[in-house]
């Protein structure tokens, strides 16, 4: 289904509880979130981090699916749903296990699978390997590319993927408190400074000893909020214009002026 329209271009998430190592519960859930979002137009649906089996598990190796076996499941749903998916799981590799999260198309076709760069923690650096790529394609008359939750916080990943064409970023997380500012305030910033969107997905509710914010939220180009969940599970919805005012959007690239140190 084509939603780039007078309206733009329709782009949704699901902020959710964990399934708490239930990936049966979790495909269950992504199908029908799916379905009402591509019933509603959107051109993609965003899950959160590690969604497929919640976050704070040690047996995420166990739970881990190859890249392959996750597409094989999502393709069905997102033909179904008429819409793209982008959900985030663990990935099982020859190499290790990675923290990703994988964008299938309408037509069931795997767009890109990006495993996450900047792992957050002791934790995460035990648990998982780094990624070493961005991911990057097109989506909905929209360049695309997938950040995973810490990934999105940096500017320098912004920046890069700016310079190479996107212009909206799809953002699988699991924040927890006391960080809730990332998502009133760093991702917004984010998507000012570098002049694209983001749509930022988090799990919300308690898992073992965390208890995520919540705050999802979609904002565009220019900056502002189009929509914003609380702590609550959620569908958010919202339409990127096809195109914005360019006196809206951020000209720091162009700009910016570094400065030498003395010498």
């Amino acid at each position: 289904m084509s939603i780039e329209t007078q309206t733009g271009t329709v782009v949704a998430l699901w902020q959710g509880q964990t399934v708490a190592g239930d990936r049966e519960a979790a495909f269950d859930q992504i199908a029908r979130v799916a379905g009402a979002a591509g019933r509603a137009g959107a051109e993609v649906v965003v899950f959160p981090e590690l969604f497929l089996t919640g976050y704070q598990r040690e047996d995420l190796g166990e739970l881990a699916m190859s890249v392959e076996e996750m597409a094989e499941r999502i393709a069905p749903l997102a033909r179904a749903a008429s819409g793209a998916i982008c959900v985030g799981y663990p990935e099982r590799a020859q190499e290790g296990l990675y923290n990703s999260a994988l964008c299938m198309s309408s037509a069931g076709a795997l767009l890109g699978n990006h495993r996450k760069i900047q792992l957050y923690g002791a934790a995460e650096a035990e648990r998982f390997l780094r990624g070493s790529r961005y991911t990057i394609f097109d989506l909905g008359g929209k360049r695309a590319a997938i950040l995973i939750c810490y990934d999105v916080e940096f500017a320098p990943h912004i920046a890069a993927l700016r310079a190479r064409g996107v212009d909206l970023i799809l953002a699988p997380t699991a924040a927890m408190y006391p960080f809730e500012h990332v998502g009133e305030n760093v991702v917004p910033a984010m998507a000012a400074n570098h002049g694209l969107a983001i749509v930022y997905s988090n799990l919300c509710g308690t898992e073992a000893d965390l208890e995520y914010f919540g705050l999802s939220v979609i904002v565009g180009p220019d900056g502002k909020t189009l929509v914003r969940a609380g702590a609550e599970p959620a569908m958010l919805l919202a339409a990127l214009k096809p195109q914005y005012d360019a006196a809206l959007l951020s000209t720091q690239a162009r700009d910016f002026r570094p400065i030498e140190e003395d010498r």
